[in-house]
């Protein structure tokens, strides 16, 4: 039907209006949750760029720290050797306990955790010998890493290991036995004060092993592994070369050889004399090596807790003591050398008595007319004095000084004194004059003493003392090698072998010091008995002196400057009894050692004496026989005839040690040994045909 003309809409219905307002609604809603949902989604975008990009590296750092573990690799301290290659000091492996205190207590209830923690503590304590209260400390302080027991037995591991694994009781979590490095000296005693030790934390403290710290202990590094949620190490990197860490390896100038000599030497006159200490030095004069370096009393620097500070001390550098008759030496050599007096002069003594100023100086063995010779071997102060006041204080200062009195030597060991000349500030008055000249007044150290001498050995140059021969890396390169260094010239060629000369009556009849002579062989040298100050009083003791004797053998060309002090010995205290003979014994053993043979020693045939058997070789053959064991075997090189001045070297091998030495010497080789027992093995070979005086490297080993 038609609509109307002019007629108005017919209404909407009800129901489509409200379709209309409803959907309208809906729409407004999903706008504003879109609009939410972007404003979210635009939060988590923006906090997610945070995160990651500017934010990321430190979260990357954090997840790293947490992920992975940094371990500090202690490299492989450097080995200590002699001059023979026969190692002083080594470092090694030994067991060492520590403890995860978090991995023990994992998963264990709060108010269980002071049982649980006791009850390990008293079982972890029973296998380590060690107090349960110091480990529930530490379970209780729930650390991811502290010791327990450092350098702990194999029976203690064995113990630790049955925990860790459950075969003794409950099993204990968090245990961890690993190696740690120690320092072993495989000579034990041996040149202990020298060499010092190292402690747990792998650093000198003292001697060598301190003073040269920093090229022993290496480079240390640190690792990255990852761990677990445990805390237990998975993976490592690893070291690319060992070798490039590891310290550096010492070869020193001693002999250990002649070391031992020297301490045992030393330590029987101390003992025998009931002496409070003392110390005993070798030296080649040539070159300024050292080839020994004893103090008495010593200790195990693998027990050095045991030890006191008094056995530590190397009391051949810091102790410093009134020289007494031994600084005579020095006295005349600056006469000499200033012009002063001549060496065929006479001087008067007063018959043993002279006053100067207020003090009177006396004579031991009082007489009148003295030549220079005799004023040495008789040791006339009052005759040292006048040379003295002669020279003057300045000069016989400045005399002294040269010869390096007064200041270090500057030997690579700490702890070195430089002794005293005079008071700083004031020179000499003519009494202190007249008493340094014979050694009283001043103080001085052993090694300061055996550098002077060794300069009036070889002909008037002091020479600075090599104790380091070489410094090589752990591979065998060498990083830096000594050689013989002058630090100047203090008499003259002229002056140190007239003096040589006349040192020698004072071990010949007549000699305050003929305890140190050596059969076949001319010995220089000076004894010296000084009375020590009183501390208490400021005067000279009664009851306390310092023996002593320096001198080198042979007196024309000698190979050895040895110098002995014993200090505060009861039973005698006179350097010709005490220290002489200590001179002696160890001066004969360096000749052995150097191949020299005493005047008057008939010549022999060195071919039929090559082949002829040692009783002692026989007797230990002998022996090894009858227990049924086979003797080391070498192979014998077949070489052609020996030349002119050349020899065949035998088989030493099984020989004992005295034996192969004394065959050595008298075939004209310089043996150098190392080890102890038989001989297991010789450079050159057995059959080798070697120059007279070359050296042969002895080996030797314990008998089975």
């Amino acid at each position: 039907m038609s609509r109307r003309r002019g007629a108005a809409p017919a209404p909407a219905p009800q129901g489509n209006r409200i379709r209309t307002e409803a959907g309208k609604w809906i729409r407004m809603r999903m706008g504003v949750l879109c609009g939410v949902l972007g404003l979210g989604l635009g939060l988590v975008v923006s906090a997610g760029w945070d995160l990651m990009v500017v934010d990321g590296p430190h979260w990357r750092e954090l997840a790293e720290k947490q992920r992975q573990r940094r371990l500090r690799v202690q490299p492989k301290r450097g080995i200590i050797y002699d001059r023979s290659g026969s190692a002083l000091a080594v470092t090694v492996e030994v067991p060492s306990v520590s403890l995860d205190a978090n991995e023990l207590l994992r998963g264990v209830p709060a108010p269980q955790v002071p049982v649980v923690a006791r009850d390990a503590a008293n079982r972890i304590a029973r296998a380590l010998s060690i107090e349960p209260a110091l480990v529930e400390r530490k379970i209780l302080a729930k650390r991811r890493w502290t010791w327990l027991h450092r350098q702990v037995t194999a029976e203690q591991v064995e113990a630790i290991r049955k925990l860790a694994a459950g075969e003794d009781g409950e099993r204990i979590r968090g245990l961890i036995v690993e190696g740690e490095p120690r320092r072993f000296h495989p000579r034990r005693e041996l040149a202990g004060p020298l060499l010092g030790f190292v402690a747990p934390d792998g650093k000198g403290k003292d001697g060598l092993e301190y003073a040269l710290n920093r090229e022993l202990e290496g480079h240390p590094d640190q690792l990255r592994g990852l761990r677990d949620r445990s805390g237990r190490l998975i993976f490592s990197e690893g070291i690319a070369d060992d070798q490039a860490l590891a310290g550096h390896d010492l070869h020193l100038t001693l002999d250990q050889g002649i070391q031992y000599t020297a301490e045992r030497e030393l330590a029987n006159v101390a003992r025998t004399f009931e002496a409070s200490g003392g110390s005993v030095l070798v030296v080649d004069p040539n070159n300024g090596e050292l080839l020994a370096m004893a103090s008495w009393p010593g200790y195990n620097p693998n027990d050095y807790r045991k030890s006191s500070p008094e056995q530590r001390r190397n009391r051949a550098i810091v102790d410093a003591f009134e020289p007494g008759s031994t600084m005579k030496i020095f006295t005349v050599a600056a006469g000499l050398a200033a012009g002063v007096i001549q060496p065929t002069q006479k001087l008067y003594c007063e018959k043993g008595v002279m006053a100067v100023d207020n003090v009177v100086i006396r004579d031991t063995h009082p007489a009148e007319w003295l030549s220079l010779t005799q004023i040495l071997a008789q040791s006339s102060n009052i005759c040292s004095a006048k040379i003295g006041l002669a020279l003057g204080g300045d000069a016989l200062y400045e005399s002294l000084r040269r010869f390096g009195f007064g200041e270090r030597t500057g030997v690579e060991l700490p702890g070195e004194s430089s002794g005293t000349l005079r008071p700083r500030g004031r020179p000499w008055v003519q009494v202190e004059t007249a008493a340094a000249s014979f050694g009283q007044g001043i103080s001085v150290t052993n090694l300061q003493m055996a550098m002077a001498t060794a300069a009036i050995a070889n002909g008037g140059e002091l020479l600075e003392p090599v104790l380091i021969r070489k410094v090589t890396t752990a591979s065998g390169e060498v990083v830096r090698q000594s050689a013989r260094q002058v630090r100047r010239r203090v008499v003259s060629k002229r002056v140190a072998q007239q003096l040589a000369e006349m040192l020698v009556a004072v071990t010949e009849d007549g000699g305050t010091g003929i305890e140190a002579d050596i059969d076949g062989y001319r010995v220089a040298g000076k004894t010296a008995t000084a009375q020590k100050t009183d501390p208490r009083t400021g005067r000279y003791s009664l009851d306390d002196y310092v023996a002593s004797f320096v001198g080198f053998v042979p007196a024309k060309n000698p190979v050895a400057v040895v110098v002995v002090t014993v200090d505060e010995p009861r039973v005698d205290y006179a350097g010709g009894a005490v220290a002489a003979p200590v001179f002696r014994r160890v001066a004969e053993m360096v000749l052995r050692y150097r191949g020299l043979t005493p005047a008057g020693t008939k010549p022999v045939n060195l071919e039929e004496l090559a082949r002829r058997p040692d009783p002692a070789h026989a007797t230990h053959a002998a022996l090894r026989a009858a227990r049924g064991e086979a003797p080391p075997v070498q192979e014998v090189q077949q070489a052609g005839k020996p030349g002119k001045d050349q020899v065949r070297l035998p088989d030493f091998t099984g020989w004992p040690v005295r034996a192969a030495l004394r065959q050595s010497v008298e075939l004209g080789v310089r043996p150098e040994v190392s080890g102890t027992g038989l001989l297991a093995r010789q450079e050159p070979p057995p059959g080798a045909i070697v120059d007279k005086g070359s050296a042969v490297k002895l080996i030797f080993r314990p008998a089975s």
